[in-house]
């Protein structure tokens, strides 16, 4: 009990400082915002959860790009349960331009995952805002992938 009064206390602390703290410095609002794009990636044709919902496998150890353009400007590995995160900073991306400009990009083969699928091609998604979350005094927008599509090589 006296450890959820402490949190407590500290966390309407902190949400009052944050306001003085930005009206004095003029920069804090930029230090106490993130961009978070986080999913999870299934070993399944398309990458994502399949007819089985929660008993679809996951692909776990793939390596996950964001690309703007031709520019990969984060990555990521989905981690043993298939989740992936990339944390950004929103003062080097516009939310618009995440939005509209760039993909998702799985370049790990999905035979890694399962023999039976394609050995070459990649998995790609755009993006979708899913709103903010506060957690204290920092502000993060939280982005998904809209849908993966195996877009072959050829």
């Amino acid at each position: 009990m006296a450890l959820k009064s402490l949190l407590f206390v500290s966390l309407v602390v902190a949400a009052a400082i944050a306001p003085m703290v930005d009206a004095q410095l003029g920069i804090i609002s930029s230090l106490v915002n993130l961009i978070y794009i986080q999913g999870t990636l299934y070993c399944t044709p398309n990458g994502n959860v399949g007819v089985n919902g929660s008993a679809t496998p996951v692909f776990p150890n793939a390596g996950v790009q964001l690309k703007c353009g031709e520019n990969v400007v984060s990555t990521a590995t989905t981690n043993g349960a298939g989740l992936f995160l990339m944390v950004l900073d929103p003062l080097q991306f516009l939310l618009s331009t995440l939005l509209t400009n760039c993909n998702l990009e799985v370049k790990t083969p999905l035979a890694s995952c399962d023999a039976k699928l394609p050995s070459v091609g990649t998995l790609l998604s755009p993006l979708l805002s899913i709103g903010n979350t506060l957690l204290g005094f920092l502000n993060i927008t939280n982005i998904v992938p809209a849908g993966f599509q195996f877009i072959p090589r050829i």
